[in-house]
């Protein structure tokens, strides 16, 4: 009896039991013929009225074509590793297969199919699709089983032979070995990436392998990890990563609807539908993302597909507001390997309706929570002000709580690093996903608290295992705030710290962060620091910085404690494995916080001239 009750445990370990409590059946009856991934056959008509209906969807849908017609003198791909990665290889596999085989089935130009054939019998012939990093099996799975799938009436039966046994000996089978599929049990985006990719692997090969198709469509949507989401629609890996993550996750559910007329529910996964609001707010007014976590550096953010299958599943418009721009940059769109994606998505999608959202503030807790403020969508000289909480245990996470990024007048005043490349510091010999407190992740610049725009206690390190939530909000015409306890992430070195943060005032608007302090033990210093890629100029005797850029300025003055000076610290890091920060200053101060004693720390950053900023309100801001 005993060893019948592990054995189911250990089942349900693997196994995740969705919301509803119940497994997800899957059974292949009634499967349509090929093409049956994302577009069913003679549902290309469709696409090409809907390319007919609208200019910016004919421009884009040009932009693919004239890629694929790019890739007909260009030679298939090659297996080459970068590190211990192949994963820019299969990321380049499918996106020159998925865009040729869509320019086959809207225009049946054989020239396409060609190309996209080689492409499949070029990585069909890899020794392996890298299992050991699985990441790259994924994607490359997916590649190969959208080709094999669109082209499945054109290819000959010697080519679907061979790229049918690559799908399942190079991308199902590695999938069911223990040394590879960690992916199963994993709650990140590897879960969704790798789920995604066999899944479609299974679709494409189901009529000639059915029990293998069904066990690996029954895993992948019982094991699919969308937890997360809950409760509020926030990414715990950020939002570079929710890009990744989010968009293979729609991939699957999108793939699931069209196969079987049902996503078995995954839609409804608490968190869910709220997390295309996330992915909208997130975008500052910069058109830049709060690059928190291991997000790209610049914050970049390109055209987001993925949003557009949430504004047409729900019907709202006003998800797509920030993509608006990115339509119009049509020479940065050829390089996104799901591009064609959009153009099933966005079907029927009207611009007319694409109107801006009417909340201003989203506040979302979970495993990284986050409040977002602006004081408006359309005025380029609105503030945008993030706010980053959560712990530095989650899942890509820097030990960044507490931390900010503020936008207006379209420059970006408080800044983020965000990641530095992965294989730059694996290739110095660092271990950079042990999150441990002491483990070598937190010796990399960018990555510790003393980097981004929080608090450090005496040069110590956030506690990795802390965590903080935001506890408290509002919003009305004179004031929105967040608040949140951050005592958890240094109760070593004080007896508690709380952070506000608000954009404050109806018409000189100005932003407000305000920590109140009471020491511990024993005598401490405080710094409170915040990065900037402006020139930083000292005023008022040194109670105040000028940051400077592109003929815009805002003025950082210190309210509380009287008497503290602002300074400015170099952001070059002593140690060889971290990247270069040119162009970058800190800027802020240290205070040193008397055992047992409270203390308020109160700084303004005020958009302005050099002459007005330092007449704002100077009492203490009250939320």
């Amino acid at each position: 009896m005993k060893k019948f009750i592990v054995i189911v445990i250990s089942f349900l370990i693997i196994l995740q039991v969705p919301v509803s409590g119940e497994i997800r059946r899957i059974k292949l009856g009634g499967l349509p013929q090929h093409p049956r991934i994302l577009l069913l056959k003679n549902e290309e008509q469709s696409i090409r009225r809907f390319i007919s209906s609208d200019v910016c969807w004919e421009k884009i849908h040009e932009t693919i074509l004239t890629e694929s017609e790019k890739l007909l003198s260009v030679p298939p791909i090659e297996r080459v590793m970068v590190g211990r990665r192949l994963l820019d290889v299969s990321r380049k596999a499918l996106r020159n297969i998925f865009f040729l085989s869509y320019s086959y089935r809207l225009t049946n130009d054989k020239a396409y199919a060609e190309r996209a054939e080689k492409e499949l019998l070029a990585v069909a012939a890899f020794k392996d699709w890298n299992p050991s990093h699985f990441l790259d099996v994924g994607e490359m799975t997916m590649g190969v089983a959208i080709g094999y799938d669109w082209l499945y009436d054109w290819l000959s039966e010697e080519s679907k032979s061979i790229v049918r046994n690559a799908i399942i000996e190079k991308g199902i089978k590695p999938s069911m070995d223990d040394r590879y599929n960690d992916f199963i049990t994993a709650h990140n985006n590897w879960s969704q990436v790798c789920n995604t990719g066999i899944a479609y692997g299974a679709l494409a090969i189901a009529e000639d392998e059915p029990a293998l198709a069904e066990e690996m469509l029954h895993r992948s949507v019982n094991n699919i990890y969308m937890a997360d989401y809950a409760p509020d629609g926030a990414y715990p890996e950020g939002a570079g990563y929710w890009s990744y993550g989010t968009s293979y996750n729609v991939m699957f559910i999108s793939a699931l609807d069209k196969a079987f007329g049902t996503d078995f529910g995954l839609s409804e996964t608490p968190g869910f539908k709220q997390t295309a609001e996330y992915a909208q707010h997130v975008i500052a007014n910069d058109y830049h993302i709060f690059n928190y976590s291991d997000s790209d550096e610049y914050g970049r953010t390109g055209l987001n597909t993925t949003l557009f299958w949430f504004a047409r599943k729900y019907d709202d418009g006003t998800l797509l507001w920030m993509q608006k721009r990115e339509l119009e940059r049509l020479n940065k769109l050829g390089g996104y390997r799901l591009l064609p994606a959009l153009m099933i998505w966005a079907n029927g999608i009207k611009q007319r309706t694409i109107l801006p959202p009417k909340k201003k503030m989203f506040t979302a807790q979970g495993k990284s929570p986050v409040c977002f403020m602006r004081t408006s969508w359309t005025d380029k000289k609105a503030i945008f002000w993030g706010f980053k909480l959560g712990s530095p245990s989650v899942s890509h996470a820097h030990m960044d709580i507490g931390s900010f990024v503020m936008v207006t007048d379209g420059v970006r005043w408080a800044c983020d690093f965000g990641m530095q490349q992965y294989e730059s510091l694996e290739s110095k010999g660092l271990d950079i996903w042990n999150r441990e407190q002491n483990s070598q992740r937190w010796q990399v610049f960018r990555y510790n608290n003393m980097a981004h725009n929080t608090l450090t206690f005496d040069n110590q390190l956030q506690r990795v295992k802390g965590y903080a939530k935001v506890d408290r909000w509002g919003e009305s015409d004179k004031l929105m705030f967040a608040v949140s306890d951050l005592t958890d992430m240094y109760r070593d070195r004080v007896s508690e710290v709380k952070r506000g943060v608000a954009i404050v005032g109806e018409k000189n608007q100005y932003v407000v962060v305000r920590d109140e302090i009471e020491g511990g033990k024993e005598l401490s210093t405080v710094r409170w620091n915040m990065l900037t890629e402006c020139r930083a100029e000292m005023i008022g005797d040194g109670k105040a910085v000028l940051v400077a850029k592109n003929g815009k300025r805002l003025v950082l003055r210190v309210d509380y404690p009287k008497g503290v000076k602002v300074c400015t610290w170099s952001t070059k890091s002593p140690n060889s494995w971290d990247a270069g920060n040119k162009n970058t200053v800190f800027v802020g101060f240290e205070y040193k916080v008397p055992a047992g004693e409270k203390v308020v720390l109160q700084v303004s950053l005020l958009p302005g001239k050099k002459d007005n900023g330092l007449l704002y309100n100077k009492e203490l801001v009250n939320w």
